[in-house]
């Protein structure tokens, strides 16, 4: 078992990668075509699903990427290439199209984009992976395992403030936000492929 610093530091990069408030933008402009039952069903999946993913990251994540011969920087490009697809059709949003309407209204954008890559991504995987080698006693497993926890309750806790930002945000600021994450995610997804590429070819790094 690591110091109680070295998991409180855990606790921190953890939160800060999956980034529980900033979801918040990103899963009202990717499902603002939902009703409200359907929202809540969307969180629900959502939260599930990252921490599910998190925890097989905790558990058998290096194996199953040595099992399929994947690096994690080969991970996080993949990753990254999903963010700019979503990004890009996020940015050409011209409002309530049957298209986005019929897309908005699968609860399974709960598992991609939300949970993978954007919340449980390479990034917040390959840092469970990497702390949860460092020790391999039970009460070590324990502790990486209840800070995936509470990730996932401050994940569901911001969850909340659903219907309120929902009531305070017009058609046309929605669809204003949903251009702007659409731009945001773009960025993220030239991050991630640009930090992929970096590792699988460290030479190109200046």
């Amino acid at each position: 078992m690591l110091e109680i610093t070295e998991y409180t530091k855990f606790l921190i990069g953890l939160l800060a990668i999956v980034d529980p408030l900033g979801a918040i933008p990103v899963f009202i402009a990717l499902t603002v075509h939902q009703s409200h039952e359907q929202q809540i069903k969307t969180a629900r999946l959502t939260v599930i699903s990252v921490c599910a993913a998190l925890m097989v990251a905790l558990l058998i994540g290096e194996w199953i990427l040595w099992a399929f011969g994947i690096s994690i920087d080969a991970f996080r490009c993949a990753g990254g290439i999903i963010l700019l697809l979503m990004g890009l059709t996020m940015l050409k949003s011209r409002g309530h199209t049957p298209e986005d309407i019929e897309a908005a209204q699968d609860e399974t954008i709960a598992l991609v984009p939300l949970t993978m890559p954007l919340l449980a991504g390479p990034g917040a995987m390959s840092a469970v992976i990497v702390y949860a080698h460092q020790s391999s006693s039970v009460v070590h497993y324990l502790a990486i395992t209840l800070c995936i926890l509470f990730v996932s309750l401050s994940l569901l806790l911001c969850f909340k403030f659903l219907p309120w930002f929902s009531q305070h945000l017009s058609k046309r600021s929605i669809v204003m936000s949903t251009r702007i994450m659409g731009l945001l995610l773009v960025a993220i997804a030239v991050e991630f492929i640009a930090g992929g590429i970096k590792g699988m070819f460290p030479q190109l790094a200046i």
